[in-house]
This record gives structure tokens, sequence and C-alpha cells, in this order.
């Protein structure tokens, strides 16, 4: 059955009695590359390394069926930040001593052999994988509290901030969070030109990814270089920083002012400050580049790996920059209130999702489009769909619909999908979502 209604403090003191029955047990711990998964993977390694415990770990881009029939069986399964759309698979594969810790929709009933910690089914609020492995480890070993931030760091990763005030476990006060408020652009202590070419959440058009429009744009509003060097955000007087403001919601009429202004958090790594949404941003470069030994080397506090990250993050923002540009060339399938961008093995299938959000979150498309976007990997195709503004829409149904006609994996929230196929199907898995985007919009 579903479980809907558990509460969340049963859900973790459940997982943990049943993971207490097998101590001498070797654990294989299976995570997701992006920063929530990453996040928790580091937390729970961490913990177990603390208990002694005997573990394997391996990061995934997703969780194919295959995959999980290899998995040896005589472990016990850790799955965080996946595994809730996966269930049926996990069952017939024969695995055994199974913990899923997710926050994705559940859509299937939960098999009685199966132990899951997930947000979905307490529903009283919203949470990231990571903070759910953390409360998960801080109740296996309380003595886990510095790892608190990271559960935090997996929050906003996953664009949870506005969620954060609702935790009702003390995880950011454990985690000695700082915040301050002001522009969420970042990073915000480097020169301002190089802080809006980079800029994706909000896209500034014409600014984003063109150094000459950067320029052009600070020249407009009257920012210009002191001694042949732009100062960074955090120089910048209130006038300065409102005119920044009022630019770039001029440049982007979409783009309201608590979308630009806001809770910037810090937290503490390498002894020093680091603006999380940069971290985030380092973590998932590392991942999505196939460094996701160096993304959890970063959050252990590895020296080395801080500066193997940061030149990472550089190469990873320059294909951000020059994958929008390929976008803009691809010829695209556009439909009422829908749009569909082919991108075939001229983009990474691992930058696709994030190029796909940075269109969701620009002025130039309505409210309530669904943007999804294909790109090739091996003999298959990674798909990544997302909605723009908050409406009733739900992305995952519609991939989900699709994807139980011609197969594949499909997992994610109402808003922010994805879905694995195989690549003989692209035709096939073309037509059936206009077909079925075009359905669903009627319905409406």
């Amino acid at each position: 059955m579903k479980k809907e209604g558990i509460n969340l403090e049963k859900q973790i003191d459940n997982l943990v009695q049943k993971f207490n029955e097998n101590p001498d047990k070797e654990i294989q711990v299976i995570s997701h590359f992006d920063t929530d998964g990453i996040s928790s993977a580091t937390i729970m390694i961490q913990t177990l390394k603390k208990l002694d415990k005997k573990f394997s770990l391996k990061i995934v881009k997703s969780l194919e069926e295959q995959f999980i029939y290899d998995l040896p069986k005589n472990k016990i399964t850790i799955f965080l930040d996946l595994g809730s759309g996966n269930l049926n698979s996990i069952v017939e594969s024969g695995l055994k001593n199974v913990f899923i810790i997710d926050h994705h929709e559940i859509t299937q009933e939960i098999p009685k052999d199966i132990n899951i910690i997930s947000s979905e089914l307490d529903k009283k609020q919203k949470m990231s994988a990571s903070c759910l492995t953390y409360l998960f480890c801080k109740k296996l070993y309380p003595a886990s509290k510095e790892l608190a931030k990271l559960g935090i760091l997996g929050m906003i990763g996953d664009m949870l901030e506005k969620e954060i005030d609702k935790l009702n476990n003390k995880i950011l006060e454990e985690g000695e969070i700082k915040r301050k408020r002001g522009i969420l652009i970042y990073p915000s202590t480097r020169p301002l030109n190089r802080t809006l070419e980079y800029c994706s959440n909000p896209y500034i058009p014409e600014v984003t990814g063109n150094q000459k429009g950067v320029r052009e744009f600070l020249r407009e509003i009257g920012l210009k270089p002191k001694n042949g060097k732009y100062q960074s955000l955090i120089e910048l007087n209130q006038e300065e920083m409102s005119k920044l403001v009022t630019a770039i919601m001029l440049k982007n009429p979409k783009t309201k002012n608590n979308q630009i202004i806001g809770d910037i958090f810090l937290i503490n790594l390498f002894n020093r400050l680091e603006d999380a949404r940069e971290l985030s941003a380092m973590v998932n470069a590392c991942s999505r580049l196939g460094e996701s030994g160096l993304a959890i080397q970063l959050l252990m506090e590895n020296p080395q790996a801080k500066k193997k990250a940061e030149a990472m993050y550089v190469r990873y923002r320059q294909h951000i920059v020059s994958g929008l540009k390929q976008i803009a060339k691809i010829e695209k399938i556009q439909g009422k209130n829908f749009l569909i961008i082919n991108a075939k093995d001229s983009i990474k299938d691992t930058i696709i999702g994030t190029l796909t959000s940075i269109l969701s979150k620009s002025s130039l498309y309505e409210e309530g489009t669904i943007i999804t976007a294909l790109a090739y990997y091996r003999d298959k195709i990674k798909i990544s769909s997302r909605c723009v503004g908050n409406t009733d829409r739900n992305v995952r149904e519609v991939l989900a619909s699709v994807v139980q006609e011609i197969g594949g994996e499909v997992g994610g929230h109402k808003q922010a999908a994805g879905c694995n196929i195989s690549r003989k199907n692209e035709k096939e898995f073309i037509d059936l979502l206009k077909k079925n985007l075009e359905i669903e919009l009627v319905k409406i």
C-alpha cells in the first residue's frame, strides 16, 4: 500500500530499528549524482565510517532496471535520492534488506519488504533527500550533528530553500547556517561582469552567455570598471544595487522582485563561509562532468579537492553557456504551451536538465509552458521536462504516460521530471509526447 499520512519521525524510527537488525551485514549505498544526492551520500558514508560499518558507494545519473538487477543480493542496499519510482523493479530484482531515503513522487504501491523514508508519505512539509538522510543518520549516530549543513546544502541544491523555515527539526540551527538578505545572483565575490555572463537564474536575455552584451548592459546602467576591473556584487552600494535589480527586471519582465532578492545561505566549509548556491553549483559541476568522487571529497573538506572542483566549475559554466547557444540554433517542435527540443548528440546528457531548468526560468516562454529536452547517451536518450511558473500541470504524469507505452524509467516531481528511453524509440516518444501534451492541455 502507499501508506500516506505516516509521521516522518515514526518513519525514521521504523527504519533505524530495521537497519539495526543486521549489524554485521555489508552495505551498498546507491545515490543520485546531483547536489542533493551527493550531499546525502556524504552524510551517509561519514556516518557509516563512524559506526565502523563495511560499505561501498555508487553514484548514478539514474536508476536503470538492468543496474538494479545486477546489484549483489547478499548486502543491505540503501538508495538515496532515488528509488521511489523503481519499486517494482527493486522487488523483481530479488534484492533483500532494501532501504530507500527519497523525496520524489511515489506512484506505485509500496511493497511490504521495502523500508522507506519519504517526505511524500508525511505531506506536512517538503524536504530534500539530504535532510531526510541527515535525520536518519542522526538517529543512528547522535554525534552526526556536524553533517547538518550538508542537509541544508541538498535543500538548496533542489531549490527547496523556501521550505527551510518550515523544517521542524532544527536542521538549520544544528548546521550553524548563517543567512543574510541580498541579490540571489552568485557568486557575489567575483567581478560583476563574470557573474552576469554566467548568470542563469534568472536567465537575462542578451546578457547571459554574452560578454559583449554584459559590457553593454553594465554601461547602460552606469556601472563601469574601476582600475580596469568591475566591482563584485558585495562591493556595490545601495544605489548601484538598486540600479542592477531594476535593470535585470526590465530585461526579464516576468522576474519578480522576490525572485531576485532573498536569503543568501552561508555554509562553513574549509573554515570559511561559502555561498550555498555556488557550492551547490560546484558539486553539480563535478558530478555532471563525470567526477562525482571529487564532489564527495569536496564536501568532506579535502583541501586538494577544492582546487580541482573550482577548475571543474569553470569548465562546467562554459558548457552551460555553449549549451544555451546551441539550443538557440536547434530546430524546435512548438505548440500551444509546450516546447520540445531534440538536442540529439549536440549537448551532453548530463547538462540537458540544467539547460531545461534555465529556459523554464527565463522570460522567453509563457507560464504553464512545458519544456522538454532530449539528449543522446550511449544507446539511450536522456529526457528532461520542466514547467514554466507555478501551475497545475504535472510534467511527471505526462512523461509517465508516454513511458508506460514505450518503456523506460521515469522519476521526479510535478514541475521537474525526467526519463530515460531507448534511442530506437526516439520518434515514437516525440510523437506520443506531442499528442499527450496537446490532450493534457485540453483537459485543463
